[in-house]
C-alpha cells in the first residue's frame, strides 16, 4: 500500500502559530511554533477537522477531541501517550501517578521523556501531567503555554493582576 505524503497547514491560535501535518491516515502531528510561518489560506480536507476541534477546544466549546489520529512514535511512547489521552478536561496528574498508571513506577524518566516527545500539541494532552509538588514541569511549547492551557481548562478561571 503507497503511504499518501503529509498535508500541511499553518493556523493561528490563541498561544501562537500552530502546525498541523497528517493525511488519511491520521493526524500525525500539531506542534506550537514561534517563527511566523504564513497562515494558510486553504486547509487540505484531510486536517479540517483537526483545524474546527481545535479552535472549539480554544473557544470553549470542546473539552475531548474526536480525530483519527495517527502519531510516530516508539511501542512505549504511544502507550505513554494513549495513557495521556486518558486524563480529563480540566484535570491533572504528577509524572509519578503517570507511570504508575503504566505500571512501572520506574519507569517515571521514560514516561517523562515520552511525554516530552508527544508529537500531538494539546490534542494528547500533556500540559496536564506536572510535578509531584504541584509545579509546572518541562513543557516543549515553553512553561508559560502550559500556565495557559492548564488555566483555560480549569473551572477555576485565574485573572491575572497586570
Amino acid at each position: 500500500m503507497e503511504q499518501s505524503l503529509l498535508q500541511i497547514c499553518h493556523i493561528e491560535t490563541p498561544l501562537g502559530h500552530a502546525k498541523i501535518s497528517g493525511n488519511e491516515n491520521g493526524i500525525v502531528s500539531v506542534s506550537i511554533i514561534d517563527s511566523q510561518e504564513t497562515l494558510s489560506e486553504s486547509i487540505p480536507e484531510a486536517l479540517l477537522d483537526c483545524v474546527i476541534q481545535l479552535k472549539e477546544y480554544f473557544n470553549n466549546t470542546r473539552k475531548k477531541f474526536d480525530l483519527k489520529l495517527h502519531p510516530e512514535g516508539t511501542t512505549f511512547q504511544k502507550k505513554v501517550w494513549k495513557q495521556l489521552e486518558a486524563i480529563p478536561f480540566g484535570k491533572s496528574i504528577s509524572y509519578l501517578e503517570l507511570s504508575k498508571q503504566l505500571g512501572d513506577i520506574k519507569a517515571i524518566r521514560a514516561a517523562a521523556s515520552a511525554n516530552g516527545k508527544n508529537p500531538l500539541w494539546i490534542i494528547i494532552p500533556c500540559h496536564r501531567v506536572i510535578g509531584s509538588n504541584g509545579s509546572l514541569t518541562g513543557y516543549a511549547g515553553g512553561l508559560y503555554r502550559k500556565q495557559w492551557l492548564l488555566n483555560h481548562e480549569s473551572e477555576y478561571k485565574q485573572q491575572s493582576l497586570f
